[in-house]
């Protein structure tokens, strides 16, 4: 019968920092490719494809926001929020590729050793440690509120890690020339990286299959509702997310006209959903009786 529209603010504020950590990055990414193939370093080349990744993910996070942003029109009635997810997933897929590949070199490394110029190793890979501390600093706010930024600082955040580790092995190679360490290195990047990885995409998944979001139990806002005087009964309670800060929820709820008066009952159900659940977005259907499926 009647529904809440309070659609929330659905605004991603992050696009600058985006923009910035795409031109520090982007701008590096080249020197380092340049680098890890002139010292042959494995580690470095890994590094490098984690930035590439990095330039990447940014340009899909800068689209997803700016496509998300687009109001609703008659086709697409919700806007454009999924983008978000969709970008999320799509730069976990590069993630999963790129360390895959990382082991698979890795691995024809361990059969055969290689000279390793440790020195420019790493100089480069010092240089890249900062421009990524940057970006994380850029980008750190944006992932707490958008599973699309959160998608790209993880990026960031493992390309960070990958420089800590090629620094590491590039002073132990300098100092005892053992150049099985830069194979090391880029094997504990790829397997540090994975699981991150799985669990970004689980997430991007989930919000794209209309799942409960993140926080939320349909149990307990199923009780919540019941609970407010005159509902007899409830059912089609329906819950998912459109984005990281765009929760929708509809349901049907039965009430007793001789407790309370319909709209009464729908707008004490709508400030419930949004004062305790945070819930913005509601469509509540009343009834006098349990409506035939």
């Amino acid at each position: 019968m009647s529904g809440g529209h309070d659609h929330g603010a659905g605004e991603i504020k992050h696009e600058k920092p985006l923009w910035i950590a795409l031109l520090l990055t982007g701008t590096f990414l080249i020197a380092e490719v340049v680098g890890g193939l002139i010292t042959n370093s494995l580690a470095l080349l890994s590094d490098a494809a984690h930035m590439g990744t990095d330039v990447l993910a940014l340009g899909i996070s800068l689209f997803a926001v700016r496509l998300s942003r687009r109001p609703a029109d008659a086709k697409k009635t919700y806007g454009y929020a999924r983008m978000e997810a969709i970008g999320a997933l799509i730069n976990g897929g590069m993630l999963f590729l790129v360390a895959g590949y990382i082991l698979w070199e890795a691995f024809g490394r361990f059969q055969k050793s290689t000279e390793v110029a440790s020195v420019g190793m790493l100089v480069i890979a010092t240089l890249g440690l900062v421009i990524n501390l940057i970006s994380m600093r850029l980008l750190a706010a944006g992932s707490g509120e958008s599973l699309n930024v959160k998608g790209a600082y993880l990026e960031v955040w493992a390309d960070m890690l990958g420089s800590l580790g090629v620094i590491a092995g590039a002073v132990i190679i300098y100092f005892t020339g053992w150049t099985i360490i830069d194979p090391i290195v880029a094997v504990l990047i790829g397997l540090w990286v994975l699981p991150r990885t799985w669990r970004l995409m689980s997430q991007a998944v989930h919000m794209l299959m209309q799942g409960v979001p993140e926080g939320l139990e349909l149990a307990t806002v199923d009780g919540a509702l019941r609970e407010i005087k005159g509902v007899r009964e409830l059912h089609n309670l329906h819950i998912w997310a459109l984005g990281s800060t765009q929760t929708v929820l509809t349901t049907h709820l039965v009430y007793d006209e001789t407790e309370i008066d319909a709209e009464a009952l729908r707008q004490e159900a709508t400030r419930m959903l949004r004062d305790r659940f945070d819930v913005h977005q509601s469509t509540i259907q009343i009834e006098s009786s349990a409506c035939i499926n």
